[in-house]
C-alpha cells in the first residue's frame, strides 16, 4: 500500500503539530495596578444577555473589573435594563445623557476604568459597559494616579465586536436591553472525565488490537481494497503492510519537520489551508476506520461466505468491504458538513520510541511556554485555536465540549499526546508478550496506569493554571518513559529494553521473567 505511505507522513507530522491539552476560555491581561478596599475584587467572566426590540440575541461575554459591584451568579429577569450611551461616548466627563437606571456603554480610551466607573456611578447608572478597541478581553485594573473611591456599581468589558453589535442596533433607533450575570463554573466537568475515558481507552485498545484483532485478519485487511497482486509478490507482502518505519534519527528530524510545520501554520494559517488539512484528516480517519470495521466484522465472522465484486481500479474487493468503505466515507462527508455543530466532537474525536517521546516531550514544552518569548503568542495555543483561519479549527483534537458549565467551551488533547505515549505503551505490550510477563510483572499494565496518572497530572495543571493550555507531553512522558525506565533500573533489564529487538528475548536468555 504505497499510498498509505505517502499519506502517513503529512498525517503523521500533523498529529505531532498539536499535542495540547487545553480549555476554551476568554483571554486576559493587565493584572497588575495597585490595589485598596474598594479595589480588590476577583474578575470574573461575565455573560451579558442582550434583547434588540424584544427578541433576545446571543450572549457577550466580557470580564468583570478589579473595582465596583458584583454581579449576581444567576440571570434575575427584574435586572434587566435598558442600554445607553454615555455622552460623550468614552464617559470621561459627565454625561449628558441621562443614565439614571440604565447600563451605560462607553468606549475604552480617554481616561482611567475607575474614571469612567465614577462618571457611571455618579449618574446612577445600574452598570458600565466598557467597549475595548480589541477582540481581546483585558482586565481593568486601578491607576497609580486613581483616586481610590467605592465603586457602587458593576463595571465589565467586552470586546470590540460585542460593542459594535449593540452600537450599530442603538444607531438604528432599537431598544436594546441587557441583563449582566456571572455564573460560577464548576470544578470538574464530566467532559474532563469523558475525556480522560477516551484517551486511555484508545492508548490501550490500540496496543492489544494487533494481537487480539488485526494479527488473524492482517492479510484480509491490507489486501481488502488492493488491487490482487501476482504470487510471485507474496514474499514482500510484511514489507508491504509497513506503513512507517521510523528510526532513530527520523524521529529526531520528524520532530524538526513537525516544529517546522507549526511555524508555518502560526504564519500563514488561512481557511484554505485548513480545508486541506480536513481533507488529509478525511482520507486517513476512512482508511482507519475502514481497518478497524472490517477486522472486527472477520474476526466475527471467519467462516463466513464472502462474496466479491470487480472494480474498476481496485479489481476484486469483497462486498463487505466495499461496503464498510461507503459508510466510512459516508460519516466522513456527514462529519465535514456538520463539523461546526456542537455534537460534530463525537466524529472528530523503546529505542526509536524513547528518542520520538524525548524529543516530542521538549517540543511540547517548547511551542506552549517559550514560544511566546520569541512570537510574543503561544504557537501551540494559537493554532490549536485556528486563529486567522476564517473560523475554521484544525481538526487534530479530541474535543468534548462541556455539559455542564454555563459558559459552554470544549477540553480538548491533542492527538500527539495519545500517539506518541502509545508508541511507547504498545511496545511494553509487544515486549511483555515475547518474553512471556504476566500482567503484573510486566510492563504493559504499569505504563497504562501511568499515563492515565499522566493526563491526570495534566488537567490538574489545566486547572491550577485557570485554563491556559498545557504541554500534556511535559506530564506524560515522565509518568511513562519514566515508569518504564524506573522499572527496568530494579529489574535490570533497561539495557534488554533499550536494544529490544536486536536481542534474544530475556526467556532465551535464560531470565525468569520475575519482577
Amino acid at each position: 500500500m504505497a499510498s498509505l505511505r505517502v499519506l502517513a507522513i503529512p498525517l503523521l507530522v500533523l498529529l505531532i503539530a498539536a499535542p495540547l491539552a487545553a480549555a476554551d476560555d476568554a483571554s486576559d491581561e493587565d493584572d497588575s495596578g495597585p490595589k485598596s478596599p474598594f479595589c480588590n475584587n476577583t474578575f470574573q467572566l461575565v455573560k451579558v444577555k442582550n434583547w434588540v426590540d424584544g427578541k433576545e440575541h446571543e450572549d457577550i461575554i466580557g470580564l468583570s473589573a478589579r473595582f465596583g459591584a458584583s454581579l449576581p451568579t444567576k440571570a434575575h429577569d427584574h435586572l434587566r435594563r435598558t442600554a445607553v450611551f454615555s455622552n460623550p461616548r468614552n464617559c470621561c466627563s459627565d454625561s449628558s445623557t441621562e443614565l439614571l437606571g440604565s447600563i451605560a456603554l462607553s468606549t475604552r480610551g480617554g481616561c482611567s476604568f475607575m474614571a469612567k466607573g465614577k462618571v457611571a456611578n455618579s449618574g446612577n447608572a445600574a452598570g458600565l459597559l466598557v467597549i475595548n478597541d480589541k477582540e481581546d478581553i483585558y482586565k481593568m485594573v486601578c491607576s497609580d494616579n486613581d483616586t481610590i473611591v467605592n465603586i457602587s456599581i458593576p463595571v465589565v468589558m467586552i470586546p470590540k465586536s460585542g460593542g459594535d453589535t449593540l452600537n450599530k442596533s442603538i444607531a438604528d433607533g432599537k431598544k436594546v436591553e441587557l441583563l449582566l450575570y456571572a455564573p460560577t463554573r464548576p470544578v470538574v466537568d464530566s467532559s474532563v472525565v469523558f475525556l480522560w475515558m477516551m484517551a486511555v481507552g484508545t492508548v490501550v485498545c490500540a496496543s492489544l488490537w494487533s494481537e487480539y484483532v488485526a494479527c488473524e485478519q492482517n492479510d484480509e485487511r491490507y489486501n481488502e481494497l488492493s488491487p490482487k497482486a501476482p504470487e510471485a509478490g507474496a514474499a514482500n507482502n510484511d514489507s508491504e503492510k509497513e506503513v512507517l518505519d521510523i528510526s532513530a534519527k527520523g524521529a529526531v528530524g520528524f520532530v524538526i519537520s513537525a516544529s517546522t510545520f507549526l511555524v508555518l501554520l502560526y504564519f500563514f494559517m488561512s481557511s484554505w489551508f485548513v480545508w486541506v488539512l480536513i481533507v488529509l484528516f478525511c482520507i486517513g480517519g476512512v482508511e482507519g476506520m475502514h481497518a478497524c470495521i472490517v477486522g472486527l466484522i472477520l474476526r466475527g465472522c471467519k467462516n463466513g461466505e464472502r462474496k466479491t465484486v470487480n472494480l474498476p481500479l481496485f479489481g476484486e474487493v469483497t462486498v463487505l468491504s466495499l461496503g464498510v468503505l461507503l459508510l466510512c466515507v459516508s460519516f466522513a462527508v456527514a462529519w465535514v458538513i456538520t463539523r461546526r455543530s456542537s455534537f460534530s466532537w463525537i466524529g472528530q474525536d523503546v529505542l526509536v520510541a524513547t528518542v520520538l517521546l524525548c524529543c516530542a516531550f521538549v517540543y511540547d514544552i517548547f511551542w506552549v511556554f517559550i514560544s511566546p518569548v520569541i512570537f510574543h503568542d503561544s504557537v501551540m495555543i494559537a493554532v490549536a485555536r485556528g486563529d486567522n483561519s476564517g473560523g475554521e479549527a484544525i481538526p487534530m483534537l479530541l474535543r468534548v465540549p462541556r455539559f455542564f458549565d454555563p459558559w459552554g467551551g470544549y477540553d480538548m488533547i491533542g492527538f500527539g499526546d495519545i500517539l506518541f505515549p502509545g508508541l511507547l505503551i504498545s511496545f511494553a505490550f509487544r515486549f511483555d508478550k515475547l518474553n512471556k510477563r504476566s500482567l503484573t510483572n510486566g510492563y504493559f499494565l504499569w505504563l497504562a496506569i501511568g499515563y492515565g496518572c499522566g493526563l491526570f497530572f495534566t488537567y490538574l495543571g489545566l486547572y491550577l493554571m485557570n485554563g491556559h493550555g498545557q504541554p500534556a507531553l511535559l506530564y506524560l512522558v515522565p509518568c511513562t518513559l519514566g515508569t518504564t525506565v524506573i522499572l527496568g533500573l530494579v529489574r535490570g533489564e533497561l539495557g534488554h529494553l533499550w536494544n529490544h529487538g536486536t536481542t534474544m528475548p530475556i526467556s532465551t536468555l535464560g531470565g525468569t521473567g520475575e519482577a
